[in-house]
């Protein structure tokens, strides 16, 4: 494994145990096995790193997102697939998943938050244009939509993350079905 991404993995597990804000270069330095000018050569601060991270974390899933929500003919079946996307992806990657929750939730004026949001924005955008589309009638109600589909999926991986549940495709159906009556009630 070359420097940067052992810089990228020992900083990924240090933020996802203890928050972005509680480490410090020092201690990814020590982890990684590297010097503080190696870390700085590759991404020239602590939020070059996060950034850097974010960036890589989230560049495949975007486009699995873009595509598994191209098609809202279908609601049900495309809301599964868009729920299959997240919970793939928190199942690869479940620490990074776990940072990216916590950043979620951080002051908006901390700088976790504020390099995060640009790709929760263009996911929920997404997620938005899906209802928007395949509910036309119910356009004002989309932003609502989206914020309850994404906050009931991230529950679920919150859940999964703690070891309390598994993510199935069992689950898939049973979420994407609970959450379509809810719609229609």
């Amino acid at each position: 494994m070359d420097n940067r991404t052992r810089i990228l993995e020992c900083a990924l597990l240090l933020f996802s145990a203890r928050g972005y804000d509680a480490v410090g270069i020092q201690e990814i330095v020590v982890t990684a096995g590297v010097t503080k000018p190696t870390l700085y050569h590759y991404f020239n601060s602590k939020r070059g790193l996060l950034d850097a991270l974010l960036e890589g974390e989230f560049s495949g899933f975007g486009e699995a997102l873009r595509q598994a929500a191209a098609d809202p003919r279908n609601l049900p079946m495309t809301l599964e697939r868009v729920i299959q996307v997240y919970f793939d992806f928190a199942a690869r990657r479940p620490q990074f998943y776990r940072l990216r929750l916590g950043m979620v939730f951080a002051p908006p004026e901390s700088e976790a938050n504020q390099a995060v949001m640009g790709y929760l924005h263009e996911q929920f955008g997404l997620v938005e244009a899906l209802f928007a589309q395949a509910l036309s009638h119910m356009s004002r109600r989309r932003q609502a939509y989206a914020a309850s589909f994404i906050g009931m999926i991230d529950t679920y991986i919150g859940l999964f993350l703690n070891q309390e549940i598994e993510l199935s495709d069992e689950l898939v159906r049973q979420a994407a079905h609970q959450f379509m009556h809810g719609i229609y009630s």
